[in-house]
């Protein structure tokens, strides 16, 4: 059995790592990230850590490349400073999207995350909600995903009457994942036949499979970057006959001017989850967030005292 459990927060996302110690009813373990005028960093853990059960907090957001590199180094001084075992704890896991060779000569970068963080010294990884399962396939070491879902859907239960609401995939390749929403929301489906042409991060919605009129369309999604994709199923069911469009994310990346076309659009609300930093700047009215700390905290729980993770999954 690890030693004592030792939370660590990186860079990224420092207040989700306090929250999950409160959760945890634990203190998060001291270090700091030093930065040099020639871009190298250094990373010192301030407190003894040996025999240690260590887990460190850290999603994919802006600076991406440092977030990598600081989580690499991280794990890398754990391992030498005796930590019994060393969990990457990824609520947005970096290149989720790069999960496949969809054309020549180019990098499966989801698979080198893996590998990268392995041949640092990860023992285990634990995430939420991979853009595509088979990423966790990628791992040679133990990897838990956890699921968004049921906070979500707590959450709209909670929150808004929903007898005339249908679930929208925003393409085929979400229907099954919506599918989870609609079994424990006990909604129908509607799916949003959609096309993409190039690296742009514009796609066409063509056709729509199943029926809105009439209904509230609440769209459901993995992740949301530019909004492109969403604000085009947000106008394409509209157009079929909805009265008004939501949206549930779980993971609210924001890149670009999302948070400028959400404000703008017809969009009525966006429940979000707290895997990724909201910044005051982006926390406009129609947006929600819920936070997945109590959940992460009890998949830590029970990765250190080796019981089920999977009963979280449900």
């Amino acid at each position: 059995m690890a030693g004592e459990i030792k939370v660590i927060s990186g860079s990224a996302h420092p207040e989700l790592a306090r929250d999950i110690c409160k959760h945890l009813g634990i203190e998060l373990c001291r270090s700091r990230v030093v930065r040099f005028s020639n871009e190298n960093m250094l990373v010192q853990i301030e407190e003894n850590v040996r025999e240690a059960d260590v887990f460190v907090i850290q999603p994919s957001c802006p600076p991406v490349s440092d977030g990598i590199v600081e989580l690499l180094i991280t794990i890398d001084a754990l391992k030498h400073a005796s930590a019994r075992r060393i969990t990457a704890v990824l609520p947005y896991f970096p290149y989720a999207r790069s999960d496949k060779k969809d054309r020549p000569r180019i990098s499966i970068t989801a698979r080198l995350m893996a590998d990268l963080l392995q041949t640092a010294g990860a023992n285990r990884v634990l995430t939420m909600d991979l853009h595509s399962p088979q990423v966790q396939g990628f791992f040679r070491i133990p990897a838990d995903q956890l699921m968004a879902a049921p906070i979500i859907c707590d959450y709209l239960r909670e929150s808004r009457e929903l007898d005339n609401h249908v679930l929208v995939a925003g393409d085929v390749g979400e229907s099954k994942e919506v599918g989870h929403y609609a079994n424990r929301l006990n909604l129908p489906i509607a799916i949003v036949d959609k096309r993409r042409d190039g690296d742009d991060e514009n796609a066409r919605a063509t056709n729509l499979i199943g029926d809105v009129e009439g209904k509230v369309a609440l769209l459901i999604d993995d992740e949301i970057a530019s909004g492109g994709t969403l604000m085009e199923a947000c106008r394409f069911v509209l157009e079929r006959g909805a009265l008004s469009v939501e949206a549930a994310v779980v993971h609210p990346v924001l890149s670009g001017h999302a948070v400028e076309r959400i404000e703008r659009s017809p969009l009525r609300s966006l429940v979000v989850t707290d895997t990724l930093p909201l910044p005051p700047h982006k926390r406009i009215d129609k947006i929600e967030v819920r936070s997945v700390a109590k959940l992460l905290a009890s998949a830590i729980r029970a990765i250190h005292d080796g019981s089920s993770v999977s009963r979280l999954f449900r």
